[in-house]
């Protein structure tokens, strides 16, 4: 594993940043937790690839809450084009004729 960042996917949404990270901790040192809204997802970071690569093998699958979650190694988030809405929106209001 290159870097320490986990994606945990597959969450319930009950799901708390202190669960995480008492989950995550009995597999090495958590550096941060990180989860995204109510979207079922977050991340984890581990203070070493190896403890990354630890924590991954051991709770990819786990069942918690009821639901089995998948760990992987985050990737970079890719950048995306920007999309062209077709218009200004610098007036104001917007009218059409």
């Amino acid at each position: 594993m290159q870097g320490s960042k986990l994606y945990v996917g597959n969450l319930a949404y009950s799901a708390t940043s202190e669960e995480l990270r008492e989950l995550f901790g009995n597999h090495g040192t958590v550096v941060n937790v990180n989860l995204i809204g109510d979207k079922g997802f977050g991340f984890v970071e581990m203070s070493s690839p190896a403890e990354a690569e630890k924590a991954q093998q051991a709770l990819n699958g786990f069942e918690y809450k009821d639901r089995a979650m998948k760990v992987d190694e985050a990737r970079e988030r890719e950048s995306r084009p920007r999309r062209d809405t077709g218009g200004s929106r610098s007036s104001g209001s917007h009218r059409r004729f």
